[in-house]
């Protein structure tokens, strides 16, 4: 019971700084140039982790193999 406990605290914290790491840097950047460049309002932490999540949907590279 106890390493199931541990694993998944494990995988929160894992989730919780890989959250971090791929949204403030988006953040910072977003609220850094664009309300200078382009006039746009800037994002909070929470709308910078949903465009990080749109870009990877849209972004994201499907190959298909063929054998």
């Amino acid at each position: 019971m106890k390493t199931t406990i541990e694993a998944v605290a494990t995988a929160m914290l894992v989730i919780a700084v890989a959250a971090v790491i791929l949204g403030l840097p988006l953040m910072w950047l977003w609220n850094w140039l664009m309300p200078s460049i382009f006039g746009l309002p800037g994002i909070t932490f929470l709308q910078a982790l949903g465009l990080n999540a749109l870009s990877a949907i849209l972004f994201k590279s499907t190959t298909i193999k063929k054998d």
